[in-house]
């Protein structure tokens, strides 16, 4: 794709607050000249938003507001006048009930703060899970000119010789206890060891699977999503970012020259060579929505069919983002996809330019962690979409993270109403369950919990791990992090709160995953199935007030990306009627 620069210089959309004599322009000027800025800074230089996710509630993104100074320093050095705005930071690590329910009025507050500020141009300073979906959403609803820099994964941790990855560690040593294998007292030494720099997860997780799709789509500049948190490189990059948006600002190059069909092709390919999070296809699904892209469970399932997995880091292989960027980081990745005729190469970057001629000369550092084709972890490492009746419009499985054997499986059904179910039933040793079962978890969808929380993955009954057992295959209509792993079909749909299917399995039913054939199949008759619907009543908790209603009055499906229905499409950024 050819990108045609718009002419320069132009009125921009700053002036309308700070160009100009008339008393509503020195009232907009004369209050912001109290932080010592001189006159000539608001001449019609480009105003760049810095939009900081940081928050000392939101550990992976502490360091964030010093990687902001290096930013403004580009933005400075480029000809830009730049604007620190702190905004909603939902962080993974505290809140409650799940990140996931305050994904979109993240997005909705930040997209507001675009669009009712004078900025011209916005840096998205993003780590932590959440927050690199809900800017970009905000960004696509406004249309202005915007640039990711994510804050870097940390360093790798280490306990008694062994490499430990964040959270899919914590899963493992976990079921360790449980299993007997692991003593109380050990599990708490090794905490010290998984979070020990700064940084998002250091495996390739939801974080990392983001920074990832933000490259992949070409939101980043080229190599940002693998340096490290603590590496000065992250800093360097911060620092390129701020220039790069002011030249962006001046092209008028907009999220919607570069968020097309075309990137979002690409993005789900990467996710299917790195191993992605299975959350990338819900924050996919809900930023297409907001640029007015069509993409569907479909596209998901047509991309990523015959993608390999080559990235071997964890949960589904044995190395960690660290490594990952001395091989070569994502650039290595998108390159093999061209050379493979997986990229759509003439897609348009921040760079300006095509992501194929970002990526074409760049060279793999390390074969075992950037693993050649015939080598992969595994031939097919797209997310896999299943329909059937008990799926009617989807569910997915991440084939990478799943146990081959578990792929084609009938087994009886152990249904938990809802999570505080299964935590009180789990552990009890008198419950009807073993390696060959299906565990059944209902009311944990976008309306159902509310909000879709993390807790897909299930963890085994103690009395199957003590046998071994390392996994059994597992429903539900929630979503699992992405540090996790296992047999795990995710996201169903219609979920069980809003009368799908799930909502009507019973402890006894036979369930059928066929994952080659992208089959997920309750064996009971139609009828049965029809009368049992009929008969339903929801009984998961609702809200009266708050956002907690507006969420659950207003959420989509999983299916179409679980955002707000009111705030789907791209409502830009016009300048609205000064008030005084």
């Amino acid at each position: 794709m050819t990108f045609k620069p718009a002419k320069w210089p132009r009125k921009l959309r700053s002036q309308a607050w700070y160009g100009g004599t008339s008393r509503d322009v020195i009232y907009h000027r004369g209050w912001l000249k109290n932080q010592g800025h001189p006159h000539d800074l608001f001449d019609g230089r480009p105003v760049i938003g810095i939009l900081n996710t940081w928050s000392d509630l939101t550990p992976c993104n502490g360091h964030l507001r010093e990687l902001a100074e290096k930013v403004k320093a580009g933005v400075w050095e480029a000809g830009g006048f730049p604007v620190e705005v702190p905004v909603f930071s939902a962080s993974e690590n505290t809140f409650r009930p799940t990140a996931m329910m305050f994904r979109n009025l993240a997005a909705m507050s930040i997209e507001e703060q675009m669009r009712g500020q004078p900025i011209d141009g916005a840096v998205l300073l993003v780590g932590c899970d959440k927050t690199t979906p809900s800017l970009l959403m905000a960004a696509a609803s406004t249309d202005i000119p915007s640039i990711v820099v994510t804050g870097g994964p940390m360093l790798n941790g280490y306990f008694r010789g062994e490499r430990v990855g964040s959270g899919t560690h914590l899963w493992k040593f976990s079921e360790a206890v449980k299993a007997g294998e692991m003593t109380q007292a050990e599990f708490l030494e090794a905490e010290a060891s998984m979070s020990r720099s700064s940084g998002t997860c250091n495996t390739m997780g939801t974080a990392s699977t983001m920074a990832s799709m933000a490259e992949a789509l070409g939101m980043a500049l080229s190599g940002n999503a693998a340096i490290p948190a603590v590496d000065s490189r992250r800093r360097v990059m911060a620092q390129l970012s701020g220039r790069r948006i002011v030249q962006m600002v001046k092209d008028d190059l907009k999220p919607s020259d570069i968020m097309t069909k075309a990137a979002f092709e690409n993005a789900i390919r990467t996710n299917g060579a790195i191993g992605g999070s299975t959350n990338a296809v819900i924050h996919l699904l809900a930023i297409a929505g907001r640029v007015g892209i069509d993409l569907t469970l479909d596209d998901w399932d047509r991309c990523g069919r015959g993608v390999a997995t080559i990235v071997n880091l964890m949960p589904s292989g044995k190395y960690l983002m660290e490594e990952f960027f001395y091989a070569g980081g994502l650039p290595v990745v998108l390159k093999r996809l061209g050379e493979a005729g997986l990229l759509n190469k003439e897609a348009l970057t921040v760079s300006g330019g095509a992501i194929w001629d970002e990526v074409k000369d760049v060279v793999n550092w390390n074969d075992d962690v950037i693993l050649p084709l015939e080598k992969a972890l595994t031939q097919q490492g797209g997310i896999a979409v299943l329909k059937g009746n008990l799926a009617p419009k989807g569910a997915v499985l991440k084939p990478s993270a799943a146990s081959e054997h578990l792929l084609v499986h009938r087994g009886r059904a152990v249904v938990f109403e809802d999570i505080d179910d299964y935590k009180a039933r789990i552990e009890d040793d008198a419950l009807d369950i073993d390696e060959t079962c299906v565990m059944v978890l209902k009311n944990c969808g976008p309306k159902g919990y509310p909000g879709m929380a993390e807790v897909g993955n299930m963890g085994l009954p103690p009395k199957v791990l003590k046998k071994g057992i390392t996994d059994m295959v597992r429903i539900s209509d929630a979503r699992m992090s992405g540090t996790a792993y296992g047999t795990v079909v995710l996201h169903t749909s219609p979920e069980a709160a809003a009368g799908g299917p799930l909502a009507v399995v019973k402890t006894g039913d036979m369930i059928e995953l066929d994952v080659p054939n992208r089959r997920l199949h309750l064996d009971i008759s139609d009828a049965e199935l029809a009368e049992r619907l009929a008969a339903w009543k929801p009984g998961h908790e609702t809200a009266d007030s708050g956002y907690a209603w507006l969420h659950q009055a207003h959420v989509e499906g999983a299916d179409t990306g679980a955002d707000l229905g009111f705030l789907k499409g791209c409502r830009g950024a016009p300048v609205g009627k000064d008030s005084h």
